[in-house]
C-alpha cells in the first residue's frame, strides 16, 4: 500500500522551514509517512493569494500516484487546505485527500483584517498597493499588495463544508484566531472535531500531544 504523504501548510508569513514542519518531518519517517512541506510563498510573497495558493497546492497533489494524502494545515494554511478540498469535491475532481488536519485556521480571515485595518488604512492599503509586514520565515519585512485582501474576499469559510473527516486543533489563549469563532464555524460540520489545547496561536507547546491525536485521527487503512 502507498505510503500516506502528509501535506503541510505553514500560515501567513511563515515558511516551509517552521518549527511545526521540522516536528511533523521527524515524527512522519519512523511511522512510515512522508512529510512535504511546500513553500507558498514563492515566487514572490507580495503577489500572495488564496488563489495561488490552492492552486499551487492541487499541482502538488497531482503529483502522485495514488498515495493517501492528509492535508495540515497552520492558520492560513488552514483555510487554504478547506478550499483546495472544497474545490475537488465541487469539481468532483479526483482527489487523494482523505482527512483534514487544521491547527488554529483563519475562518475570520476578512472580518478580522477588516477590524485590524480599519476602513481607512484598508482604503490606504488599496490605494498604493502596498503593506509592509514582518516575515517570520524570512526574518525581515517584506510588502504585500492588495491582491491579497481583495483575493481573500472571494473565500468565505462559512460557506463550506469539509468532505473529508477534520481534526481542529485550537489554543484557548489564541491572540491572533478567536476560539470561539473557531467553535461556531465547527458546530455546525459533521466531520468535524475540535480539540482545544491550552496553547497559543503557534501551539509550539502541544506539538507532542496534536501528533498522538493525528495517529489516532489517521484511518486505519493507511
Amino acid at each position: 500500500m502507498s505510503r500516506r504523504r502528509l501535506i503541510y501548510l505553514h500560515g501567513f508569513a511563515s515558511s516551509a522551514r517552521s518549527s511545526k514542519a521540522a516536528y511533523l518531518a521527524a515524527r512522519a519517517q519512523p511511522e512510515g509517512m512522508r512529510l512535504e512541506a511546500p513553500d507558498l510563498n514563492v515566487p514572490d510573497f507580495s503577489d500572495l493569494t488564496i488563489t495561488r495558493m490552492v492552486h499551487d497546492v492541487r499541482r502538488l497533489l497531482a503529483g502522485d500516484g495514488g498515495a493517501p494524502v492528509t492535508l495540515i494545515g497552520s492558520s492560513l494554511g488552514g483555510l487554504v487546505a478547506l478550499f483546495t478540498v472544497a474545490a475537488l469535491a465541487r469539481e468532483r475532481a479526483p482527489d487523494p485527500v482523505d482527512t483534514l488536519v487544521l491547527m488554529a485556521p483563519a475562518v475570520d480571515l476578512v472580518p478580522g483584517l477588516t477590524r485590524f485595518f480599519g476602513p481607512a488604512a484598508l482604503q490606504e492599503w488599496e490605494r498604493t498597493d502596498r503593506f509592509d509586514v514582518f516575515h517570520y520565515g524570512d526574518q525581515a519585512m517584506r510588502t504585500l499588495r492588495w491582491d491579497f485582501f481583495a483575493d481573500a474576499r472571494r473565500y468565505d469559510p462559512w460557506t463550506v463544508d469539509t468532505p473529508v473527516p477534520t481534526l481542529v486543533f485550537q489554543g484557548t489563549r489564541d491572540e491572533v484566531v478567536d476560539p470561539e469563532t473557531v467553535g461556531r464555524w465547527a458546530a455546525d460540520r459533521a466531520n468535524v472535531t475540535v480539540r482545544l489545547l491550552d496553547d497559543g496561536h503557534q501551539l509550539l507547546a502541544s506539538l507532542d500531544a496534536m501528533w498522538e491525536d493525528m495517529q489516532r485521527f489517521f484511518p486505519v487503512s493507511a
